[in-house]
């Protein structure tokens, strides 16, 4: 029971090291010396998703095509072409945006 008790204290111990460890090491950081990089990064990395999500949903519609060829409907083969088209706008949504805005 004794030999329990120095366990105890002995993992409080530590976990009261790590807290105090992890509170009392905070090291500064420094943001970047341009804040126009920073949002053009940002940016980058939200039209990149978007394009992966758009190349999914591209990939989506050209399967909904081909099973819908293979099966004569027609409804199927409307709802693929419109999945195919609202992929590739969305694949190409930062073009298209730059073409807009000039």
């Amino acid at each position: 029971m004794k030999n329990l008790k120095k366990l105890k204290y002995a993992f409080m111990a530590i976990y009261v090291l790590n807290v105090m460890l992890i509170n009392f090491g905070i090291m500064n950081v420094y943001a970047a010396d341009d804040p126009l990089s920073v949002i053009n990064n940002l940016n980058t990395f939200i039209f990149s998703l978007i394009r992966a999500i758009g190349m999914i949903i591209l990939g989506m519609g050209i399967v909904q095509v081909g099973l819908s060829l293979k099966s004569h409907d027609p409804s199927q083969r409307a709802n693929g072409f419109l999945t195919l088209a609202g992929g590739v706008v969305i694949t190409f949504a930062k073009e298209i945006l730059n073409t807009i805005a000039g």
